[in-house]
Protein backbone atom coordinates (compact mmCIF):
# COMPACT_ATOMS: atom_id res chain seq x y z
CA UNK A 1 0.00 0.00 0.00
CA UNK A 2 1.04 3.32 -1.13
CA UNK A 3 1.44 5.54 2.33
CA UNK A 4 1.35 8.86 0.00
CA UNK A 5 -2.45 7.51 -0.59
CA UNK A 6 -3.24 8.55 3.25
CA UNK A 7 -0.84 11.12 4.66
CA UNK A 8 -1.13 11.79 8.16
CA UNK A 9 -3.04 14.41 9.23
CA UNK A 10 -1.52 16.82 11.93
CA UNK A 11 -2.97 18.88 14.07
CA UNK A 12 -2.35 22.85 15.05
CA UNK A 13 -2.95 22.85 18.33
CA UNK A 14 -2.43 26.50 18.75
CA UNK A 15 -4.60 26.88 15.98
CA UNK A 16 -7.45 24.93 17.75
CA UNK A 17 -6.49 26.65 21.08
CA UNK A 18 -6.86 30.23 19.11
CA UNK A 19 -3.30 31.06 20.30
CA UNK A 20 -0.18 32.75 19.10
CA UNK A 21 2.87 30.27 18.57
CA UNK A 22 4.74 32.22 20.90
CA UNK A 23 2.01 32.26 23.46
CA UNK A 24 2.30 32.10 27.47
CA UNK A 25 1.69 29.53 29.86
CA UNK A 26 -1.13 32.30 31.06
CA UNK A 27 -2.19 32.65 27.75
CA UNK A 28 -2.41 29.18 26.98
CA UNK A 29 -4.39 28.52 30.53
CA UNK A 30 -7.01 31.22 29.67
CA UNK A 31 -7.23 30.37 25.71
CA UNK A 32 -7.99 26.93 27.29
CA UNK A 33 -10.46 27.90 29.85
CA UNK A 34 -12.72 30.03 27.40
CA UNK A 35 -12.79 27.43 24.80
CA UNK A 36 -13.56 24.43 27.53
CA UNK A 37 -16.92 25.89 28.47
CA UNK A 38 -18.04 27.13 25.47
CA UNK A 39 -17.87 23.66 24.00
CA UNK A 40 -18.15 21.48 27.22
CA UNK A 41 -20.66 18.64 26.10
CA UNK A 42 -22.72 19.43 29.08
CA UNK A 43 -23.69 22.43 26.90
CA UNK A 44 -24.12 20.74 23.82
CA UNK A 45 -26.21 17.87 24.94
CA UNK A 46 -26.10 15.27 22.21
CA UNK A 47 -24.13 16.92 19.50
CA UNK A 48 -20.94 14.97 18.60
CA UNK A 49 -19.44 17.70 16.64
CA UNK A 50 -19.41 19.91 20.04
CA UNK A 51 -17.76 16.62 21.98
CA UNK A 52 -15.07 16.14 19.35
CA UNK A 53 -14.28 19.58 19.59
CA UNK A 54 -14.13 19.45 23.22
CA UNK A 55 -11.79 16.75 23.13
CA UNK A 56 -9.36 18.34 20.22
CA UNK A 57 -9.00 20.93 23.11
CA UNK A 58 -8.43 18.85 25.97
CA UNK A 59 -5.60 17.69 23.57
CA UNK A 60 -4.04 20.26 22.36
CA UNK A 61 -4.00 21.73 25.98
CA UNK A 62 -2.53 18.74 27.53
CA UNK A 63 0.37 19.17 25.27
CA UNK A 64 0.77 23.20 25.14
CA UNK A 65 0.41 23.14 28.99
CA UNK A 66 3.44 20.44 29.40
CA UNK A 67 6.88 22.45 28.91
CA UNK A 68 8.48 18.94 27.79
CA UNK A 69 5.39 17.81 25.66
CA UNK A 70 5.49 21.44 24.00
CA UNK A 71 9.48 21.60 23.42
CA UNK A 72 8.88 18.17 21.58
CA UNK A 73 5.69 19.29 19.52
CA UNK A 74 6.96 22.55 18.58
CA UNK A 75 10.17 20.62 17.38
CA UNK A 76 8.58 18.07 16.04
CA UNK A 77 5.42 18.97 14.97
CA UNK A 78 3.58 19.78 11.60
CA UNK A 79 5.66 22.57 9.89
CA UNK A 80 4.06 22.78 6.16
CA UNK A 81 5.03 26.20 5.70
CA UNK A 82 1.58 26.02 2.73
CA UNK A 83 -0.23 25.66 5.73
CA UNK A 84 0.27 28.96 7.44
CA UNK A 85 0.50 32.50 6.38
CA UNK A 86 4.14 34.52 6.72
CA UNK A 87 3.53 35.81 10.25
CA UNK A 88 2.26 32.74 11.83
CA UNK A 89 5.41 31.08 10.37
CA UNK A 90 7.61 33.64 11.52
CA UNK A 91 6.43 33.47 14.83
CA UNK A 92 6.37 29.94 15.34
CA UNK A 93 10.18 29.81 14.68
CA UNK A 94 10.77 32.76 16.12
CA UNK A 95 12.16 31.23 19.33
CA UNK A 96 14.55 29.34 17.05
CA UNK A 97 15.61 31.28 14.76
CA UNK A 98 15.73 34.55 16.72
CA UNK A 99 17.42 33.85 19.67
CA UNK A 100 20.72 31.99 21.16
CA UNK A 101 19.23 29.43 22.93
CA UNK A 102 16.70 27.91 19.78
CA UNK A 103 19.58 27.51 18.41
CA UNK A 104 21.47 25.59 20.88
CA UNK A 105 24.19 28.23 21.39
CA UNK A 106 24.70 29.90 24.68
CA UNK A 107 24.02 33.53 25.30
CA UNK A 108 27.78 34.25 25.09
CA UNK A 109 28.98 32.06 22.34
CA UNK A 110 31.81 33.34 19.80
CA UNK A 111 29.08 34.55 17.16
CA UNK A 112 28.03 37.45 19.79
CA UNK A 113 31.51 38.03 21.44
CA UNK A 114 32.38 40.50 18.89
CA UNK A 115 28.77 42.33 19.66
CA UNK A 116 29.69 42.76 23.17
CA UNK A 117 33.02 43.48 22.64
CA UNK A 118 32.14 46.71 19.66
CA UNK A 119 29.12 47.43 22.30
CA UNK A 120 31.58 47.90 25.72
CA UNK A 121 34.04 50.21 22.91
CA UNK A 122 30.63 52.51 22.25
CA UNK A 123 30.00 53.36 26.00
CA UNK A 124 33.93 53.66 26.48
Amino acid sequence: MDSNLNPPTYKDYYKILQLDYDATDHNIRLNYRKLALKWHPDKHKGDAAATSIFQEINEAYSVLSDPDKRLEYDLNGNYEIDNYTLPEYLSRFKGMILTCNGLGMSQTSKWSQPLMELNDLKEN
